[in-house]
């Protein structure tokens, strides 16, 4: 079917209380898998590129978009693309015309004036194209002369009042909070602070977004999802499943050489890992009511 937008997707999610998955993707057996993880559950989904996996591909994005585009346009599901963590303007200015209908502007690292100016300029640029645009706020520095703190590192939290502010100022489409998850975890031990969503999601109008959701346990995301969260980023679940798929085989197969054998593997396992993390989210839509 047609490509969808992400704007689409998150707000219509977040207006049934629900969440859309967004696995980023580095190769093409990711974006297989994506959307055939997708289909077997009958869900949409966001296949999102990063600009580390732009990086890997030599610095060019249209590649890589290019085969997403033809993967989401032959989906039997509502198939958006997005771009995410892009701090390069150069790559920022590139999404419309490779087929992004979305982008996540990364500016937390700045001190919260800057990070504010350069994701407002962002985000009027991307009006301007007819692109939906995520930014995040972790924690803000400047107490005691201290710098701010990425959204990610440990104790981080983004706070509601800033937060408020932060949207009304920059005009973003969804915001990315910081609640206690961290990105490329390969345990899923992440403790989320669902009092501090509770409270973000009654201080803001926007879609909130959850990243580095790969180490958060099932019974924190359904949580999470109740709590508010609309859209779920997830990457380094795709990984260890394809890394340990591929392992496995050629451990049991050391003679192969064609890697079509073993990336079949893989992409069968990352397509596993699709379908069950999607149903984890759709699990209190469905049952609110359901125990951890």
């Amino acid at each position: 079917m047609p490509l969808t937008t992400t704007g689409e997707l998150i707000t219509g999610a977040a207006a049934a209380h629900s969440a859309v998955a967004a696995f980023n993707v580095i190769t093409l057996e990711h974006v297989e898998a994506v959307v055939a993880g997708a289909e077997s559950v009958a869900a949409p989904v966001v296949l999102q590129v990063s600009e580390n996996a732009v990086g890997f591909h030599g610095g060019d994005v249209l590649p890589l978009a290019r085969a997403a585009t033809a993967a989401a346009e032959r989906a039997a599901v509502p198939v958006a693309l997005h771009l995410d963590h892009i701090r390069s303007e150069g790559l920022l200015r590139r999404a419309a015309d490779a087929g992004f209908s979305s982008v996540m502007y990364d500016a937390s690292h700045l001190p919260y004036l800057d990070n504010l100016a350069a994701t407002h300029t962002a985000v009027a640029w991307a009006h301007g194209q007819g692109l939906w645009i995520e930014a995040e706020l972790g924690q803000v520095g400047g107490k005691n002369g201290s710098a701010p703190l990425d959204a990610h590192a440990p104790g981080a939290r983004t706070d509601p009042d800033e937060a408020r502010a932060f949207v009304a100022d920059s005009g973003v489409d969804a915001l990315a909070v910081a609640i206690g998850s961290s990105h490329a975890m390969t345990t899923r031990t992440a403790a989320l602070d669902h009092a501090l969503l509770k409270r973000l999601a009654a201080a803001l109008d926007v879609p909130l977004v959850l990243h580095g959701s790969s180490g958060v346990p099932d019974h924190e995301l359904r949580t999470a999802v109740t709590g508010g969260i609309a859209k779920v980023n997830i990457g380094t679940a795709l990984n260890i499943a394809l890394t340990g798929a591929i392992r496995e085989h050629l451990a049991a197969r050391p003679e192969v050489v064609d890697p079509r054998r073993y990336l079949a593997a893989g992409r069968a396992a990352m397509t596993e890992t699709v379908a069950r993390l999607i149903g984890v989210l759709r699990t209190e839509a469905t049952a609110p009511s359901a125990s951890p």
